[in-house]
């Protein structure tokens, strides 16, 4: 499957910026979706994760109650709605999708076979 990431930008601190990630494949529903990010000079880290099927959400601790993921199977699109925005949440994004993921390994990246190419966001202070 390819992936297409999108909707990055630059805002204020506190505001909110919408992500999408648009697939290739009409079976993108049975994929379990995440994303993560790399901020400059750190390390790629998970944000966020929607399971195929079930669609079971899963958040890094950072963001949770700020950032919410959501998926449109009729559009084939996964999308990343960011809210209440940090400095600290400037990196570029990439959404990533796997369709054998498995619960205890569902935040690593290695368990994503799927990658998209990255959208920057960057937070003003």
């Amino acid at each position: 499957v390819q992936l297409q990431a999108s909707g990055g930008g630059l805002v204020q601190a506190g505001g909110s910026l919408r992500l999408s990630c648009a697939a290739s494949e009409r079976t993108f529903s049975r994929y379990t979706v995440g994303w993560f990010r790399q901020a400059p000079g750190k390390e790629r880290e998970f944000v966020t994760t929607i399971r195929g099927g079930s669609r079971h959400t899963y958040y890094a601790d950072s963001v949770k109650d700020r950032f919410t993921i959501s998926r449109d199977n009729a559009k084939n699109t996964v999308y990343l709605q960011m809210d209440s925005l940090k400095p600290e949440d400037t990196a570029v994004y990439y959404c990533a999708a796997s369709l054998t993921s498995i619960l205890s390994t569902i935040r690593e990246s290695t368990s994503y076979a799927h990658w998209g190419q990255g959208t920057l966001v960057t937070v003003s202070s």
